[in-house]
């Protein structure tokens, strides 16, 4: 397994559909990722094992300084190599490369250990409305 990372790289709308569905569970949907992203994301990184979709992580933003960490997926027969941390860091290093100064995440309580043990984030104190 040679996995490649790339910042901003091409989405095939059904590939990563067909991820997300993997992933987070559920029939794969119908989902413009294409156009989301280029509407609304500071970037993304696609992790690809040859020609597969194998990892995706959605990096939004404020249009300032600050960045957001969304949507971080990797493939079931992937997931235990780093690939996700990898994932993470490149995002970290696509945002700083654009000016941001922040990078934001929020997560379920499963996954506190990846995102602070292996990604490097750190606790703060944040709010959250459910809508």
């Amino acid at each position: 397994m040679t996995i490649t990372y790339e910042w901003r790289g091409q989405v095939d709308n059904d590939a990563l559909n067909a991820l997300h569905a993997e992933g987070f569970g559920g029939p794969a949907g119908r989902t413009d990722w294409r156009g989301r992203l280029e509407r609304h994301s500071l970037g993304w990184v696609c992790a690809r094992d040859g020609a597969e979709l194998v990892g995706f992580v959605n990096v939004a933003w404020d249009g300032g300084v600050h960045a957001f960490v969304l949507d971080t997926v990797v493939a079931q027969r992937c997931r235990g190599h780093g690939v996700g941390t990898a994932l993470v860091r490149a995002a970290a290093e696509g945002s700083r490369a654009a000016g941001c100064q922040w990078l934001h995440v929020d997560f379920e309580a499963h996954l506190r250990a990846f995102y602070f043990n292996a990604c490097g984030f750190r606790a703060t104190a944040a709010g959250l409305i459910a809508l």
